[in-house]
């Protein structure tokens, strides 16, 4: 079982590879077709063996091989972060003994392409303060076919906790006139209410606002924000949503133990 998850963390980090690049081309509205892998800073085109993720990095020393500036951290974070993701995401899904193998690989690929594009858009927000909506209407439809196919039964539960979600946020941009929170965030609401269902909805809308809060505050600390500066709020709503995907039933159940004490 642990060559399992080497290899699974291995070719996550070869997806994460490629999220950096097509995140990089989509802010620089650059095609994938003509084009192969070079660097951002002199533009020289890299050969595979400067393309290993994790691997070429700690060899190059976080340099390019041509130019010897700087690559961006981000690359490398991305690609650990994304081998980790996909591990967690495999361990998630195989802990579900009771699907036929067919359901569990369906269901796993599924997971793993949601998990891609929410990546993707947490660095996005992050970067440029906009949710892109070919990622985000991408996600949603894949989202609803994985519960059409896994969770048709209790499809009602997804829907409902997509529109309360996204219902409240919308609440929110409306009263405020788009300061206190940006249209993205509504799709993201509604992406997220419909990929966790309810209640585990609450869990991720709770740890995002924590979250947000805490980061906030030590940033106003740190005096690199002021009290009226915009932060994006996406990629807290994604952690949220990880935690709430892979932990948010032991949260419940733990949160609902203390009432009971």
């Amino acid at each position: 079982m642990v060559l399992a998850y080497i290899i699974v963390f291995i070719f996550g980090c070869v997806i994460g590879s490629f999220l950096n690049c097509v995140l990089y081309r989509t802010e620089h509205k650059k095609g994938f077709v003509k084009e192969g892998s070079f660097c951002p800073k002199c533009k020289h085109n890299l050969a595979w063996y400067d393309l290993v993720p994790i691997v070429s990095f700690a060899i190059l020393g976080g340099k390019c091989r041509y130019c010897k500036k700087r690559i961006a951290v981000q690359y490398l974070i991305a690609e650990i972060a994304t081998g980790t993701l996909f591990v967690l995401i495999f361990n998630f899904q195989f802990s579900i003994f009771n699907e036929f193998p067919i359901f569990q690989f369906s269901k796993l690929l599924c997971l793993l392409v949601i998990a891609c594009l929410l990546e993707m858009i947490f660095v996005y927000d992050l970067k440029h303060f906009i949710i892109p909506d070919k990622f985000v209407f991408s996600a949603i439809g894949i989202i609803f076919f994985y519960q059409v196919f896994g969770n048709y039964g209790i499809l009602v539960n997804f829907v409902l906790a997509a529109v309360v979600a996204s219902g409240f946020f919308f609440l929110i941009w409306l009263v405020s006139g788009g300061k206190w929170m940006g249209f993205g965030d509504v799709k993201l609401a509604f992406l997220m209410g419909l990929f966790l269902g309810w209640p585990n909805i609450l869990v991720a809308l709770f740890l995002a606002f924590i979250l947000g809060s805490v980061i906030g505050l030590i940033l106003i600390a740190l005096k690199k924000k002021g009290m009226k500066s915009e932060v994006p709020f996406g990629p807290f709503l994604i952690t949220g949503t990880f935690l709430a995907l892979f932990w948010g039933e032991r949260i419940i159940n733990w949160y609902l133990l203390k009432l009971k004490i």
